[in-house]
């Protein structure tokens, strides 16, 4: 399962973007797991975010959702911290 996180906004308004391909990984459950999560809570249009913050476009497989700050669940603050720390 590839999951890919798009960051937008901010106060510099930066793109980021990262992806972890869960495959090969010992932990790839745990993962999929979340990933469901974010899936089943996740929007298909981007909500209204804050100034100066962060939206957050979320691909899961062909699946993509949105979220924005300040509204992140904990699973999606999970997911996007996770996919954007151990991503390439």
């Amino acid at each position: 399962m590839r999951i890919r996180v798009r960051r937008t906004g901010g106060f510099a308004g930066i793109e980021r973007r990262a992806e972890v391909d869960t495959s090969a990984r010992p932990d790839a459950e745990e993962w999929q797991t979340l990933a469901r999560r974010v899936l089943a809570s996740g929007r298909s249009a981007p909500p209204a975010g804050v100034p100066d913050g962060f939206s957050y476009e979320i691909t899961v497989g062909d699946r993509t959702v949105h979220t924005a700050d300040p509204r992140l669940t904990d699973d999606e603050r999970e997911l996007v911290t996770r996919v954007l720390k151990e991503g390439a």
